[in-house]
């Protein structure tokens, strides 16, 4: 697959510091997936697992987003940073990550922990009330999906103007 990059290169976003900013301030991404001739987009909440070059997301066990990945296990997701529309220059001053690689659902139970954790470390400034109010045995991660996409690709782009 070709390399998405922005027309004008001096927009790019090089630098690993700069895409991992953008990835620790941000709370949600659109993923984009695709089965047979049929597109799929669903904007979910994540966890950054940067070491691992990983996101995690939660979602019901059944509906769509498996079936999609069921059919198709690559996918694409964008994250958008707004900083504004420029009024007067017909412009916007934005940041955006594009995302691409494989997304599995984590069977694994020990991973299915460390990635609900990571997920909440992400979003919750406290996330044990959340932990103790919904996480009593290992059987409570059955009522759960979690989705694990690695991030082979990811490109940035910023508005400069």
């Amino acid at each position: 697959m070709e390399r998405y990059h922005p027309r004008r290169a001096r927009n790019e976003i090089l630098s690993d510091d700069e895409k991992l900013s953008l990835l620790r301030g941000g709370d949600h991404v659109t993923l984009a997936l695709c089965a047979d001739d049929d597109p799929y987009v669903v904007t979910l909440s994540y966890g950054l697992d940067w070491e691992n070059r990983r996101l995690y997301f939660h979602c019901a066990n059944k509906g769509d987003k498996l079936e999609y990945i069921r059919r198709n296990g690559r996918a694409c997701a964008t994250l958008i940073k707004d900083n504004g529309y420029l009024e007067t220059r017909c412009d916007h001053d934005y940041e955006s990550l594009v995302i691409r690689g494989p997304i599995v659902v984590v069977d694994d139970l020990d991973e299915k922990k460390r990635a609900l954790r990571v997920l909440l470390e992400h979003l919750e400034r406290d996330p044990e009330p959340i932990f103790e109010r919904n996480i009593k045995d290992d059987r409570s991660y059955d009522g759960v999906t979690i989705l694990r996409l690695d991030m082979e690709s990811i490109v940035g782009k910023k508005y400069l103007g």
